[in-house]
């Protein structure tokens, strides 16, 4: 019987060829993939597994002149939903009932946010705690991941706010000393790579990829806590009993220039802020560094300077006061309360703040010296203090367009020209210390990325000669002490200053002032005290003035300047 032979039908020739040119196929893919374009793939599974993401580094903390934290950064978490995991109700509903009650978020208004989120994850809540993140990440609720962030603390709370400033999402500065010494602060961020979940976390003990990042440094500034404190409270308290839309306190050694304390009002709540609110942006500005006014009869001081700076009055000179001071095209000047003196000294005109006297003392004076002492005082320029917004006062010269003959005798007594707070205050300091014009400073030493930068007094120029500072520390001690009644004494110390009453540009209120000094022996520190539109007296020598009285003896004895025991009985 013959043997029948099998053959492959045509069929299965089809299917080996198929089978053979599939797997040629496969070996020409792993070729391209493993092999020619091995390197792309690569990356592409790196890109998959390794999240690139900017470390910022950690910022340093803003100390005061004592080494006093006032600013730190602390550990903190943004919190993130991925809307595509919360999909399913179930699921949804678990993880934010999970989640709500650590982020004090209803669980069901949280879920509606979360699925409205059109694009990428959906920011659930911002820089919480360190406590609530790490409990975030145990519990590990489905769609949730936690990533690790920092926050700025304020250990003394709300304290020196709008001099301190405030950083933005980004953790970069956007006022105040956090904005001027954002570099040194803010370190150098770096990029790093790490490995990552399904959710985008950190895998623990996977890989990690790049540069650390180098800490910002810390600023020590020249302010004291213990007085900023002081200040601030009485300067609340004083706003609110007077009525006042606002005011200004800075204390500063005249000896170094160095901003001791430095509060105004109205400003914003560092532990309430809120950087959506439109209306916060006014409370931002420090106004005892941008905002000017007329010092109005404080100016009267630089005025004398001027004058027995360049010998022509003594403190007993004379000159007839009648109650008015005629002035080229205008109506006559006349006293702040209508007054006639007849011969009055020097000194008597800065006691009973006389108008008139100091038009006689520019007149005399001429606008060339007069406008060379504005310069020299330092009111035509910034203070350069170092801080953002720092302004130049207003002064019109003989030399602008626009100047008339009554210009020089308004701004003898200190109107028509507008200064900052902080100018007046280092005016006075001028008169008070020797002569020397220092520029003020607010920060005391740097410690940052560049290296160790420790900042010392600078004198700007010569104001006035020893001899006038010493004869205008007299005359202003004449002006408090030698005024029965004054309410600017202190007991137990000899002090001095000036008062000022000015309106604001714009509307009729009142800006109510004083500038002061104490002991006079030695002056530790020079005041400026202003309230703005105080309701119930215009007058610096009511409203500011009783301020001084109050805190010159708390900021003496922290001082350490004990009181004269012969003045506290009140012998001479």
């Amino acid at each position: 019987m013959a043997r029948r032979t099998h053959r492959p039908t045509w069929r299965l020739l089809l299917l080996i060829l198929a089978l053979l040119v599939g797997a040629g196929g496969v070996v020409a893919r792993l070729v391209q993939v493993q092999i020619i374009d091995h390197d792309y793939y690569a990356a592409q599974a790196e890109e998959e597994h390794l999240r690139r993401t900017v470390v910022r580094a950690p910022r340093g903390a803003i100390l005061d002149r004592n080494g006093y934290p006032l600013v730190t950064t602390v550990a903190a978490f943004d919190v993130y939903i991925d809307p595509r995991s919360w999909s399913d109700d179930a699921a949804a509903l678990q993880s934010a009932a999970e989640l709500g009650p650590l982020i004090g978020r209803q669980p069901t208004e949280l879920i509606g946010a979360a699925r409205g989120q059109e694009q990428g994850d959906y920011l659930a809540a911002r820089s919480v705690s360190a406590v609530v993140g790490l409990q975030i990440m145990e519990l590990a609720p489905p769609g949730v991941k936690a990533v690790e962030t920092s926050r700025r603390f304020y250990p003394e709370g709300d304290l020196a706010s709008t001099l301190l400033g405030f950083i933005g999402r980004d953790q970069a500065g956007l006022a105040g000393v956090e904005a001027d010494f954002d570099r040194e602060l803010g370190g150098i961020a770096s990029e790093v790579y790490f490995e990552r979940d399904a959710l985008g976390n950190p895998i623990p003990f996977g890989r990690r990829l790049g540069n650390e990042p180098v800490a910002g440094g810390d600023v020590r500034l020249t302010i004291d806590r213990y007085l900023q404190r002081l200040v601030e409270g009485k300067l609340d308290a004083e706003v609110q009993r007077h009525g006042a839309i606002g005011g200004t306190i800075i204390v500063m050694d005249p000896k170094t220039g160095e901003v001791l304390a430095m509060a105004s009002r109205p400003s914003f709540r560092l532990s309430q802020l809120n950087l959506e609110d439109a209306g916060q942006l006014e409370l931002y500005r420090n106004r005892a560094v941008t905002d000017v006014y007329s010092p109005g009869s404080v100016m009267k001081t630089v005025t004398m300077a001027a004058a027995v700076d360049l010998g022509l009055v003594a403190p007993g000179s004379t000159y007839v006061d009648d109650g008015a001071a005629e002035v080229e095209g205008t109506a006559p000047i006349r006293n702040w309360d209508l007054s006639v003196h007849g011969t009055t000294t020097m000194v008597e005109l800065l006691q009973y703040s006389l108008n008139t006297g100091a038009v006689w003392l520019g007149q005399l004076l001429g606008p060339d010296r007069f406008y060379q002492y504005v310069e020299r005082f330092g009111f035509s320029e910034p203070t350069h203090v170092g801080l953002g917004g720092d302004s130049a006062g207003l002064v019109r010269t003989h030399r602008d367009e626009g100047w008339y003959p009554v210009d020089l005798a308004t701004n003898s007594f200190g109107q028509g020209i507008s200064v900052t707070s902080l100018h007046m205050v280092s005016a006075l300091s001028a008169l008070v210390n020797g002569g020397l014009l220092m520029r003020p400073y607010i920060v005391k030493e740097v410690a940052g990325p560049d290296g160790h930068r420790v900042f010392e007094p600078v004198v700007v120029r010569r104001a006035v000669s020893e001899e006038t500072s010493r004869t205008l520390v007299q005359m202003m001690n004449a002006v408090v002490d030698g005024m029965p009644g004054h309410l600017a004494q202190v007991s137990g110390y000899r002090v001095g200053g000036k008062t000022g009453t000015t309106t604001f540009p714009d509307r009729p209120d009142t800006i109510a002032s004083f500038v002061g000094f104490a002991p006079v022996e030695d002056p530790r520190f020079v005041m400026l005290v202003r309230l703005d539109s105080p309701q119930d007296s215009p007058l610096g020598g009511v409203v500011a003035a009783p301020i001084f009285s109050d805190l010159a003896p708390k900021i003496l004895t922290y001082l350490g300047v004990q009181p004269d025991i012969a003045l506290v009985e009140g012998n001479p």
